[in-house]
């Protein structure tokens, strides 16, 4: 399993507009057979900020998940254009 935690911190009102293009990403994502958890979060503390919280059974699903065309269509050509800052980590579990 792999997990990919990404942070993003998008211009100030285009807050809705990120959650719109994350509530499609999950419903398009959570199909992808090698995808095992995706799910978006919003901060408490700062709306502007938002997470990526997903789990993939391998990084060749990683790799498909980054080559679906919605994901092309949501985050290059959305969320990409309204983010300030972006950060990405990818984890393993300990065995």
């Amino acid at each position: 399993m792999i997990v990919l935690k990404v942070d993003m911190l998008v211009k100030p009102g285009t807050e809705q507009k990120c959650r719109e293009y994350i509530q499609i990403l999950q419903e398009h994502s959570r199909k992808e057979p090698g995808c095992l958890l995706y799910i978006g979060h919003q901060s408490t503390e700062d709306p502007r900020r938002f997470l990526f919280y997903e789990q993939y059974k391998d990084a060749a699903a990683l790799e498909a998940h980054r080559n679906a065309p919605y994901f092309k269509q949501y985050v290059i050509g959305g969320l990409d254009t309204i983010m300030e800052h972006r950060t990405r980590d990818l984890f393993e579990p300990v065995d």
